[in-house]
């Protein structure tokens, strides 16, 4: 018995040798590096495309008539137009910033400043016409060749004008075109074309700017027209719709759209 009790107490001391010797073996071991684990690589997030925004100017208003006949007024029928075609920009997915809301005076330099404040923005100032013509009739979409980087006062003079080839006036080159096309198309009025001019509420505005002058007040078919409700809501749709049409030539990055010259007088 004593020899058995001899062995198993050998064998327990030399199992404990073992596992001191392995514990020493083990602690002595180079630590493996900790395993990285490559975290994914977020993906970039896609920026929602930012509204336009359109600043609608209508023309005129308070103790500034406008064109006249009659009792019918041009400062009545640019912010009626501007009413009927808010609704519908706003449903097309623009954000809209006017320059009036009611009947009072806003001067130039106000309405290009409202202009400049807003960014990714376009300017449309709505206008009816008049002439020493009486038979001069029909739609005209102004645009300017020189917009200025500092509004100053005596820049935009049609003396101080000049040609110039840059990027935003060929925008408003573009706005006015896409309107002018939608306008006649809306309403069936007499194309007198896209022009030039060194309209200050458009060379003082620093984003793609026009000037629609949308019907003559010297002409009575034109003003029996516009006298119309219904016809006034063709003017506002057109309006939406060439501003569509721009819009989707931006994101088509179309460099010029299509346009129908005018008819001659």
């Amino acid at each position: 018995m004593r020899l058995r009790d001899h062995v198993r107490s050998a064998l327990s001391w030399l199992g404990l040798l073992l596992l001191a010797i392995c514990f020493v073996w083990l602690v002595q071991q180079p630590r493996p590096a900790p395993r990285r684990t490559t975290a994914p690589r977020k993906k970039p997030l896609v920026q929602a495309e930012k509204k336009l925004v359109i600043v609608l100017d209508p023309g005129h208003g308070g103790q500034d008539s406008g064109a006249m006949c009659g009792n019918v007024l041009e400062k009545d029928l640019t912010l009626d137009v501007a009413r009927r075609a808010e609704p519908l920009l706003r449903a097309a997915g623009f954000t809209i910033v006017p320059t009036r809301v009611d009947d009072r005076y806003v001067s130039l330099t106000d309405r290009a400043s409202l202009g400049n404040r807003e960014g990714n923005s376009v300017f449309v100032s709505i206008h009816f016409n008049d002439s020493p013509r009486e038979a001069a009739s029909g739609v005209e979409t102004y645009y300017s060749l020189r917009q200025c980087s500092r509004p100053g006062f005596l820049w935009w003079l049609p003396f101080l004008d000049r040609a110039d080839s840059s990027p935003l006036a060929a925008e408003s080159e573009n706005l006015a075109e896409a309107l002018q096309t939608a306008l006649i198309a809306g309403t069936s009025a007499f194309n007198r074309g896209i022009k030039a001019e060194q309209f200050y509420v458009l060379a003082n505005v620093q984003r793609p700017a026009v000037l629609i002058e949308a019907g003559f007040m010297t002409n009575k078919d034109d003003v029996a027209k516009l006298e119309n409700p219904a016809y006034r809501a063709q003017i506002a749709t057109a309006i939406s719709d060439g501003l569509e049409q721009y819009r989707a030539a931006l994101r088509r990055g179309e460099p010029r759209l299509a346009f129908a010259a005018p008819r001659p007088e």
